[in-house]
């Protein structure tokens, strides 16, 4: 008998097992039709392309030809066999190369193509389509799943084949599921929702609760907790990145999926581009800041990402040591001393001046310029409230006795010696001759305040106070006379 021949697809098939086609896990060999035994095992077993059964194999009496009168019923054999093709092309798990071959066997439609598909070309067609099944699983299962089909392929037996297709395939899956769970149950990624579901399923223990949850409950789980973090990211961004993000929950899970991995990074480079260039046009930006955001605008999504978040603390806090030292040098003595406190503190110390306190300190400094200036503006001893004959003027210790007035020669120069020509510069004692003595007068000293080392302004106010005073006793002491 010669051996069978095969359409160009079948043996592109044998040849190439790689070319995948979507099918069943399921794959069995059709019955046979009445009147003919179906290959045993050892049929199964037979390499491609081996001599078809002999007559004791099929079950046919010796010298029983196809066409002939069947036993029984009157029924020719060539009618059953069309039928039985026919019923193999109508099987919905019927492969293509077992669908091509039947089509091939009808369009000839002799006897002896209908029966030499049915006893030959069938079982060929079958172990080509089971094959590719095989590599089907192969390309697409897990671990276990692959280790599995690759014994099946190089056992090179069609029944090896059928023991996967049927048993050892949904074995290895269940490995495989129960494995994959597991992962998802140690991820610490792996939101509450999906751990819980995932327990329930491992905790059944079933393979076909393990598949359910596999192909069927992570994909509605996992659209669930996309949807929940496309919520979160839309509440934390920016304007473009709520736009994308509200597009993306209008729309499909595809879409949600889609925002996930690529439109929530697109939209916050958009965003992370308009807030630099924000800070570049905010007059309160300190130079340091300015000129490290200007360069940073010509980088990817990344770079502006890296500015924001790590180089712009650093920058701002450049900024913020140079304006705490321009404010000690030109600061009073309160904020001099708090402002140099911060600078040699921390980053937060420099914040916390800068926020409130600087303004303490300010406040500090202009309360004791307030008390520093009341004296100068309000002398402690008014000459004009003095009696003229009892109350002494103020006098330099060393020359004048306690109670004693002051001559009004030396309440003169005493005034004359504080101002000088108005400009502050104190002079060298000096004596005059009184009526009671000489007294050396100390320059610098108002006769009337006991102010020393006053300014030009205050000196000269106290020097007039003092001339005024002087006067008024010169004219109380002339009077008596005058009468």
């Amino acid at each position: 008998m010669k051996l069978p021949r095969v359409t160009a697809v079948v043996a592109a098939a044998v040849l190439a097992p790689a070319v995948l086609f979507p099918s069943s896990a399921v794959a069995a060999d059709a019955p046979q039709p009445a009147g003919v035994v179906g290959p045993d095992t050892a049929e199964a077993d037979r390499p491609t392309g081996a001599p078809g059964p002999g007559p004791a194999e099929t079950g046919r009496p010796v010298g029983s030809e196809p066409g002939t009168t069947a036993p029984e019923g009157g029924v020719t054999q060539e009618e059953l066999d069309r039928a039985e093709i026919e019923r193999i092309l109508a099987d919905k798990d019927s492969g293509i190369s077992v669908r091509e071959e039947a089509q091939k066997a009808l369009a000839v439609g002799t006897p002896e193509a209908l029966r030499r598909y049915l006893a030959e070309g069938l079982e060929v067609a079958r172990y080509i389509d089971d094959r590719v099944k095989v590599f089907q699983a192969l390309a697409v299962g897990g671990p276990a799943v692959k280790r599995a089909a690759v014994a099946a392929v190089t056992a090179q037996t069609h029944s090896a084949l059928i023991a996967f297709l049927k048993e050892g395939w949904f074995t290895a899956q269940a490995e495989d599921d129960r494995d994959e769970i597991e992962r998802l149950l140690a991820d610490p990624q792996t939101s509450r929702r999906l751990r819980l579901a995932a327990q329930k399923a491992l905790d059944a223990g079933t393979t076909t609760a393990l598949r359910h949850f596999v192909e069927v409950e992570l994909a509605d789980v996992r659209a669930g907790d996309d949807r929940v973090e496309v919520t979160q990211i839309l509440s934390k961004g920016g304007p473009a990145v709520q736009k994308a993000a509200r597009e993306a929950l209008n729309g499909s899970y595809a879409d949600l999926v889609k925002f996930l991995k690529e439109g929530q990074f697109a939209a916050r480079a958009e965003d992370d581009h308009a807030e630099i260039e924000r800070i570049v046009a905010d007059p309160q930006t300190g130079p340091h800041t300015r000129s490290a955001a200007q360069k940073a605008l010509d980088r990817d999504a990344a770079g502006l990402r890296g500015f924001l978040e790590s180089e712009l603390a650093a920058v701002r806090m450049s900024d913020h040591r140079v304006r705490v030292s321009q404010i000690a040098e030109s600061g009073g003595p309160a904020v001099r001393q708090a402002a140099l406190a911060a600078l040699e503190g921390s980053d937060q110390a420099v914040l916390g001046f800068l926020e409130y306190g600087w303004d303490a300190a300010r406040a500090k400094d202009e309360a004791a310029a307030k008390a520093g200036g009341q004296p100068t503006a309000q002398p402690t001893t008014q000459p004009t409230e003095q009696a003229p004959a009892t109350t002494p003027a103020p006098q330099d210790t060393a020359t004048a006795p306690t109670g004693q007035a002051a001559p009004t020669g030396q309440v003169v120069q005493a005034a004359v010696g504080s101002t000088g020509s108005g400009t502050g510069t104190r002079h060298a004692p000096t004596t005059r001759a009184t009526t009671t003595g000489t007294v050396a007068s100390r320059p610098g000293q108002l006769a009337a305040t006991g102010a020393e080392g006053l300014g030009t302004e205050a000196g000269a106010a106290a020097a007039a106070v003092a001339a005024g005073a002087a006067l008024v006793v010169v004219s109380r002491r002339r009077r008596p006379t005058e009468d």
